[in-house]
């Protein structure tokens, strides 16, 4: 869960991560795309939004080596 020694850009990225892991669950269990759902049918808003979560991943593997979250302890 999120911790209180993160800076905010990795708070924000953890909740976008925990979304598309919420997401591709709903998916893969129900068929269920929760992000068109929400956002309609709108493909490039879609497009958007999923690559806002992969970079959100990306940042969230770099968390080790943020000074600012490390300046946080």
């Amino acid at each position: 869960m999120m911790s209180s020694n993160m800076c905010a850009g990795h708070k924000v990225s953890e909740v976008l991560v925990w979304v598309g892991a919420i997401n591709w669950g709903l998916i893969g269990f129900f068929d269920f795309n929760l992000v068109n759902e929400v956002v309609g049918s709108s493909p490039s808003v879609e497009r958007v939004i999923y690559g806002l979560i992969g970079l959100a991943a990306l940042c969230m593997l770099a968390c080790n080596n943020c000074s600012m979250c490390k300046g946080a302890k």
